[in-house]
């Protein structure tokens, strides 16, 4: 009975221990096609402390995120790492994202972008490869409102992007 007790506690301890060891690597990233401003409206919610990493192994190894003596160079930052792994085509032609702002929601860093002039959708080509380059296991879901049906999809580094079509 003593054994069982033991073993049982070993079970419990062990697979509590290996449950809380494990951390998540998710982003998630909102596009929106407000026809009527012609604009393509992005949302990217990535974790702060994860963001954080990224942009101190990348570019400064002083940044803090949500600090209040934030440097202004931290939003040049996000915006270079954004456009280089947040890459949209929308039919067939490449986008220009413009850089609005982020702001912080508790642990979340929400960064704001903006696609102009897009007078209508057939298709949308998504890469977004967001913090690939630090978490093996990263996964960024994708959700689109585009000409009012909406999509979502989960990318990963093996397939970091997505041909949604709206037609």
């Amino acid at each position: 009975m003593k054994g069982l007790k033991l073993s049982l506690l070993a079970l419990v301890l062990t697979c509590v221990a290996f449950t809380g060891l494990h951390k998540y690597y998710v982003s998630v990233t909102q596009i929106e096609y407000v026809e009527e401003k012609e604009s393509v409206q992005i949302i990217s919610r990535i974790f702060i402390d994860d963001f954080e990493k990224l942009l101190r192994e990348r570019y400064d190894k002083n940044i803090t995120l949500a600090g209040e003596d934030e440097p202004n160079s931290v939003d040049a930052y996000v915006e270079k790492y954004l456009k280089e792994k947040l890459v949209i085509k929308i039919n067939d032609e490449p986008a220009t994202l413009n850089f609005i702002g982020k702001s912080y929601d508790v642990d979340l860093v929400k960064c704001y972008l903006e696609i102009e002039h897009v007078k209508s959708i057939q298709n949308i080509d998504i890469k977004n490869e967001l913090l690939f380059d630090v978490f093996n296991d990263q996964q960024n879901i994708v959700k689109t409102k585009i000409n009012s049906k909406q999509k979502s999809v989960i990318l990963f580094p093996q397939k970091s992007s997505v041909l949604l079509k709206f037609n």
